[in-house]
């Protein structure tokens, strides 16, 4: 991950150019995670259009979040619900029409409960998937009481070949349950000390931070990487390898659960009505099954999950679990800038 000093250093025209894309249709571009150009998550779209839009991509949000601040122009980008106040607050995107988006309604109600999210200034955010971060480990060299709790991050027998993710708020959701915190709305400096202290002891443990999920997929391929804090999406990636993956997310101390959407950037280069043709093909209900198949991850459209059955959430580690969840909500964003300038330091050794 680069660092935020050096990215708001960096001109505009340079960030156009260093952004990773993949070119189709020009009257669109959306600024995305990787693994979400896959076309059938958004089938409807290239039915209507020949092909898909063309996409930018970043690795985490504070990424996306300088890149665009900085200058990068895109049309609509894929926030988690975190960062959705910090772009408001920057002015850098606007509210979407949901008259134009006929599945609305049919978004999971809790993913909107948020004032952030929709005001009276109208709605700010399209959530579209969630997911976990919990423990990936090597079914065949690491056993299944070993990740029973999270400490296993801590447990000398994996120093060097553990991962987490370069990711300030997935490492920080492990750091505050495994300090015995479930909801971070409201850390106290004890907990906040507590959390750190915890990731200190465990970076000495950690081979990489890993920056997006084929990176992760290729360290535990090669042996490298036995346990990891890991999304869900590395998960179809190993299973496509026959590869020996457990997700635990229920150890003791718990796991996190977040959702992400997307965001309508203010003065987008192309079309306003190709973006909500994007949209609409991304959270029909049809789009449900090819999200977890492919992502791993559940679509907000509730009429979309209805289609997909108990057995194949099962296998995709979608079902529901009973255990502590740190939800990743929206948090007082000079806490979460706190988190991040803690999460540099740590990385590099103070």
């Amino acid at each position: 991950m680069k660092r935020p000093a050096l990215l708001l250093a960096t001109t505009a025209a340079a960030l156009m150019f260093s952004v990773a894309a993949r070119a189709e249709d020009p009257k669109l571009t959306v600024f995305d995670w990787t693994s979400f150009e896959q076309p059938e998550l958004f089938a409807d779209y290239v039915t209507k259009f020949g092909k898909g839009p063309t996409f930018a991509f970043f690795a985490d949000d504070d990424e996306a979040f300088q890149k665009l601040s900085s200058g990068f122009k895109a049309d609509v980008a894929h926030p988690c619900s975190q960062m959705v106040s910090k772009y408001r607050a920057a002015d850098l995107i606007e509210p979407w029409d949901v008259s134009k988006i006929p599945e609305f309604k049919n978004i999971d109600p809790r993913l909107l409960n948020s004032k952030i999210f929709q005001d009276d200034g109208g709605v700010w955010y399209i959530p579209t998937d969630y997911a976990y971060t919990a423990i990936a480990y090597n079914t065949d060299t690491v056993p299944a009481e070993d990740v029973a709790s999270l400490e296993v991050f801590k447990d000398p027998k994996y120093a060097g070949r553990i991962s987490l993710p370069d990711n300030t708020d997935d490492v920080w959701a492990l750091a505050l349950l495994a300090t015995g915190v479930g909801d971070w709305t409201n850390i106290t400096e004890e907990q906040f000390a507590a959390a750190a202290q915890w990731l200190r002891d465990v970076h000495g443990n950690v081979r990489v931070y890993w920056a997006d999920p084929s990176e992760l997929v290729q360290l535990m391929k090669s042996g490298e990487v036995q346990v990891a804090w890991s999304w869900n999406d590395a998960l179809p990636l190993l299973k496509e390898e026959s590869f020996p993956v457990g997700f635990q997310r229920q150890a003791k101390e718990g796991a996190s659960s977040w959702f992400c959407g997307y965001v309508n950037l203010k003065d987008g280069p192309g079309s306003e009505d190709q973006a909500y043709d994007y949209i609409n093909a991304f959270i029909a209900p049809s789009s449900a099954k090819a999200l977890l198949d492919n992502v791993g991850y559940a679509s907000s459209n509730v009429e979309g999950m209805k289609q997909i059955s108990e057995q194949e959430l099962k296998d995709n580690f979608m079902d529901p679990i009973s255990t502590t969840l740190l939800a990743q909500t929206p948090i007082d964003q000079a806490m979460r800038d706190r988190m991040l300038e803690e999460f540099e330091n740590i990385k590099a050794g103070f």
